[in-house]
């Protein structure tokens, strides 16, 4: 009934069963509880013991006892899902496989349909410290032959390395249970190099991670560094706004820019606090003087002068990548006014501005230059002013804002262009697609957001890993392809293939967030593996209740320098139906 209901969506809520079991069909976008000792179908049935509101009141004040403990050990997303005890959980698996085996006539089932993979949450109560069983239909054709039958046990967190396995038992144990005498082996290893990268302070609440998987056949022991032959993929997951970022102060602006959008769309707009030096308006009429001052031809030595002014005004960026991410020397005269305006304060400010721009360009007292192609209402302005007439402006409700938005938006674009194209050299292939302007506003502010958490993640290859052009650029062409067709995303994986030796040096002393073996024997379906894998995480949500058996053991070792990690071994059985 299940399977049936979720065949166009998956159900919100789960199923009650008996009273005492809670089913939820799990697939498309929804996360996985089993993602990281299992990689099979996407639709899956997920068994946990169900919740009574009941129960819920007299557990209140135990859990208020125990608030101090479960802060120190379960994750923050407490509470957690409940498991079912370990023989509860083999009995479903049981009825599961009874009614996937097409010889049990006896059931009066007439249409066997394959069902999805089932899996059940337990609580670790056994002397394995079982956390989950699971079971998947074997295939052929449309027809059920068999079932995998998996076990996951999970122990830890311990710094103790004489509880690891041994490889060679492993494989002995491997062969036994499955009357094998090939067996073959696989590691994967994750190592975290943003760590090793030295980023201090790393805060926890931080989404950013830089990390490495490495896969690679023929193991020879446990916790061997991976061979340099391995295959590897850098996985980026990047938030933008770290101050310690190179590119911080351009964040900032972008931040402005934001604030001005959300302002022309809500008409609520929030502006920055006052500058302790001098104010924007101040900062225009100095502009607005020099300015004329090069057009009486009373200054000609100052335009180097502030040139320069204006280029360290434009970002402010470290030593490691100013090779890369160079300032700007090409500034005409609208993205100077945004370097000077952006820290405007006030509405009335900003008016204030406008009115002493307008006044010069109308009484002919400046006559600025502009790059070509700019499109901003104030460029109009500025090309009406070069044949003696300018247009009558009111600088009422949304329109200065909207001014502001326009230079600050050609501006910015300009800035990430020059490094995505002048510095990364790369293809102008979706270029056009960042810099469209044939989009609202609000869509064009949306899309510089992507250039700049595109921006973000290659200073940060650039200055942690020493990413040349040569990895900068299919990395940037990945970006800009997963953007044009989708949303902005900081929480999105960035993944590229890269060679062990490009980041060897960031993770050859260090240890591995996880490393894992896959023993394996047989081939097609009638290949079966064991997985042996140890985590710096726990592999298993754990619960609020019924969790007593899990990591029960956990020890803690005096040195602090121990990494501490969990164990955990996935072994699958096979049942045959023909």
């Amino acid at each position: 009934r299940i399977r049936e209901e979720g065949k166009d969506s998956v159900p919100e809520h789960p199923y009650l069963y008996e009273t005492d079991v809670e089913i939820s069909l799990v697939g498309g976008n929804c996360k996985s509880p089993v993602e990281k000792f299992w990689n099979g179908s996407s639709a899956m049935y997920i068994l946990q013991k169900a919740t009574h509101n009941e129960e819920s009141d007299s557990m209140e004040e135990s859990r208020a006892d125990d608030a101090v403990y479960a802060s120190e050990v379960l994750p923050k997303e407490s509470p957690g899902p409940l498991a079912l005890s370990v023989g509860r959980a083999k009995q479903l698996i049981s009825l599961y496989t009874m009614v996937q085996n097409p010889n049990m006539t006896c059931l009066g089932v007439s249409d066997l349909v394959v069902l999805p993979p089932l899996w059940a949450r337990c609580d670790g109560s056994d002397p394995q410290h079982t956390c989950w069983i699971g079971a998947e239909p074997l295939k052929a054709a449309n027809k059920v032959t068999g079932l995998n039958i998996y076990t996951v046990s999970c122990d830890g967190p311990t710094a103790d390395k004489t509880r690891f396995a041994n490889l060679e038992e492993l494989k002995m144990e491997h062969k036994i249970r499955h009357h094998s005498s090939v067996v073959t082996t696989k590691g994967f290893a994750q190592y975290e190099l943003m760590a090793a990268a030295a980023i201090e302070d790393t805060t926890a609440e931080s989404g950013s991670k830089i990390c490495v998987d490495i896969t690679w056949n023929g193991v020879d022991k446990i916790l061997e560094t991976p061979p340099l032959t391995s295959a590897a993929t850098l996985n980026i997951a990047l938030e933008s706004g770290d101050p310690r970022s190179p590119v911080f102060q351009l964040y900032r602006e972008l931040q402005f820019l934001l604030a001005l959008a959300e302002g022309l769309k809500t008409g609520v707009t929030e502006w920055p606090e006052p500058s302790e030096s001098e104010s924007a308006l101040q900062l225009v009429q100095e502009f607005l003087t020099d300015l004329k001052k090069k057009l009486d031809g009373d200054s000609v030595f100052e335009n180097k002068n502030e040139a320069e002014k204006i280029k360290c005004d434009t970002a402010a960026v470290d030593s490691c990548i100013k090779s890369m991410f160079g300032e700007r020397g090409d500034l005409d005269f609208t993205e100077q006014l945004w370097c000077k305006m952006k820290s405007v304060s006030s509405y009335q400010e900003l008016i204030d501005c406008f009115t002493l721009v307008i006044k010069s360009l109308e009484r002919g007292e400046i006559q600025p230059w502009i790059h070509q192609g700019s499109s901003s209402f104030l460029s109009q302005l500025i090309q009406q002013s070069y044949h003696g007439k300018v247009e009558d402006v009111s600088l009422s409700g949304s329109a200065p804002i909207q001014m502001l938005l326009e230079i600050g938006l050609e501006k910015m674009k300009k800035d990430y262009v020059s490094f995505f194209i002048g510095k990364s050299r790369s293809s102008l292939l979706f270029q056009d697609y960042f810099i469209s302007t044939s989009v609202d506003l609000q869509e064009q502010v949306h899309r510089v957001q992507k250039l700049h958490h595109m921006l973000e993640i290659m200073v940060s290859c650039t200055g942690l890993l020493q990413f040349r052009h040569e990895n900068l650029f299919p990395l940037t062409q990945i970006c800009m392809k997963y953007y044009k067709e989708n949303p902005l995303n900081e929480k999105h994986v960035f993944q590229l293939p890269i060679r062990p030796a490009l980041v060897k040096k960031f993770y050859q002393n260090d240890n591995p967030e996880i490393w894992k073996v896959e023993i394996s024997s047989g081939h097609g379906q009638k290949e079966v593996k064991t997985t042996w894998q140890v985590s710096t995480s726990a592999p298993v949500e754990l619960g609020t209740a019924n969790n007593s058996g899990l990591f029960c053991d956990s020890t803690v070792n005096g040195s602090s320098e121990e990494r501490l990690y969990f164990i955990t071994m996935t072994q699958c059985s096979q049942v045959q139906f023909t």
